[in-house]
């Protein structure tokens, strides 16, 4: 199948679908970080753990917003989450590359490859054209069906990672999964292992995030899976 010259575009297109969809959903995300002891490539011993759970709802009203289960544990011994932590996980780790992104990124194929679950795709890199502070941007690579252009799966990595002399606020590498919910594809799934290489030695950070129970408010059931990922 010949690549067509605005895949950019029709991704977008795409995934603008798949955001107004999504709008249309309850679902619930679990976010478990944990330190551990730097070395190898699993990392050691785990030192400290950031735990939450969130539920986006609809309210009686019909509006859209969370709620947080329960309290947040935080038992992290040397990480500190920070805002643009909080930032990414909302908005980075299940990146969704609609219309009005295009003219932030620069996009280029890097050829095809076929999934472990026998998806045909085109590989799309993403980059931000420019990164200030105060910005989030996704980097990294698209995994896109070719027959529709969904994006079936994102890898990267949350910039601008953050170095000053008064501060030093380090982003990991992830991988986020998407599963078919009747026509769209949704992010279910997010794994990251990473070293962070501080100036006071490295941390090994490893985070996972579960989107899960997606519900199509106003349907008792309407949420069919085509994939998982864990």
């Amino acid at each position: 199948m010949a690549q067509p010259v605005d895949l950019a575009k029709r991704v977008a297109a795409r995934e603008e679908t798949a955001r107004k969809a999504r709008e249309q959903y309850t679902y619930r995300q679990t976010v478990v970080i944990e330190e551990l002891s730097a070395g190898g490539r699993g990392g050691g011993a785990k030192a400290g753990e950031y735990r939450e759970v969130r539920e986006v709802i609809f309210s009686p009203a019909g509006e859209r917003t969370e709620h947080m289960v329960g309290k947040p544990f935080n038992g992290l011994v040397r990480l500190r989450l920070t805002d643009e932590d909080f930032r990414d996980i909302r908005d980075v780790q299940p990146f969704l590359f609609t219309p009005d992104q295009l003219w932030l990124y620069e996009t280029r194929t890097r050829g095809d490859e076929v999934t472990d679950d026998g998806i045909d795709c085109w590989l799309l890199a993403v980059r931000p054209r420019q990164v200030h502070q105060g910005m989030r941007r996704f980097d990294g690579m698209f995994w896109v069906d070719k027959r529709d252009y969904s994006v079936v799966k994102s890898e990267g990595v949350a910039v601008p990672q953050i170095l000053s002399r008064k501060e030093e606020n380090l982003f990991p590498r992830f991988t986020t999964f998407r599963a078919k919910f009747c026509e769209h594809w949704f992010p279910v799934y997010t794994h990251s292992n990473d070293e962070l290489q501080f100036s006071s030695g490295a941390i090994r950070r490893r985070m996972t995030i579960k989107y899960e129970d997606y519900r199509r408010f106003g349907a008792e059931s309407t949420v069919t899976f085509e994939e998982t990922k864990k």
